[in-house]
């Protein structure tokens, strides 16, 4: 495999990455927390609907547990290319 397509492969599973992990946020953040919160509002947690603790809480959790899964694959992702600071 030459160094070309090495690189594209690279950048195309970065690319793939940041892809999953935005449609997972803008799902959490403003599907669950906007769009679809009067589906949401008969499910209770912690004293209020489930709507609105996505909205105010949920999709904060869920961000930083998408920078931390985003920062663990790419520490993989630059290992098999290659291209991880030793």
């Amino acid at each position: 495999m030459s160094q070309n397509d090495e690189s594209n492969a690279y950048w195309a599973a970065n690319v793939r990455l940041i892809l999953i992990s935005l449609v997972i946020w803008a799902l959490v953040s403003f599907g669950f927390g906007i769009i679809l919160r009067p589906l949401l509002s008969g499910i209770s947690v912690g004293g209020t609907d489930l709507g609105f603790w996505f909205a105010q809480q949920g999709s904060i959790l869920v961000f930083l547990a998408l920078i931390f899964f985003y920062a663990w694959r790419m520490n993989r992702l630059d290992q098999e290319h290659g291209v991880d600071e030793e």
